[in-house]
């Protein structure tokens, strides 16, 4: 069913340690807008499309999403590989390390939780693909946001690559509703 290439989508190299930048990048993993709601809201939708182009877009992009928590969770590593007790207090990331030590867990920026409420399923495809545009628009704010808080071009790059993606998964999402709409599903 996949096929599996051991490289990610975009390379990720980056040289220099950033706690408080992998503290914030978290929130793309297991925060409101991130990408493993995103992921879990497309691969949980498809089941209720009323065809097989439906289906077929949201488990492709519900896939790519999980792509794309791994190259998430890539740069939170990279950004605190090396990391000393005293760098992650400074950081305030010593609560993450008492639960999961250098483990990846999925928080927002804050340290909450993932939760399945950040995804909807209304059995409606309309409301479905209304919700997903407004996921891919809140994603590719949220990476405005945090291209905003970095100068390092090895981070810009990946995030960059990340908001494009978002603003393609809205295009094929609208372009989706907008074929529903006019064949009359609700």
């Amino acid at each position: 069913m996949f096929k599996y290439v051991k490289a990610l989508e975009y390379p990720i190299n980056i040289k220099k340690k950033d706690l408080r930048m992998a503290k914030y990048l978290i929130t793309q993993y297991g925060g409101a807008n991130g990408e493993l709601g995103a992921s879990l809201r497309y691969l949980n939708q498809r089941y209720t499309m009323p065809d097989d182009k439906g289906k077929a877009l949201l488990t492709d992009i519900g896939t790519e999403e999980l792509g794309h928590v791994e190259m998430i969770c890539t740069m939170v590593y990279q950004l605190t590989k090396g990391a000393t007790l005293k760098e992650l207090r400074e950081a305030g990331l010593d609560s993450n390390y008492a639960e999961h030590g250098y483990g990846m867990f999925p928080t927002d920026s804050n340290g909450v939780p993932f939760s399945v409420t950040y995804f909807a399923e209304t059995g409606d495809p309309l409301a479905n693909l209304s919700e997903d545009m407004a996921a891919e628009q809140k994603a590719r704010a949220t990476y405005e946001n945090l291209i905003n808080l970095t100068d390092d071009p090895d981070i810009i790059g990946p995030l960059l690559f990340l908001r494009q993606r978002e603003i393609i998964h809205f295009a094929r999402f609208k372009e989706l509703y907008d074929e529903y709409k006019k064949k009359g599903y609700q």
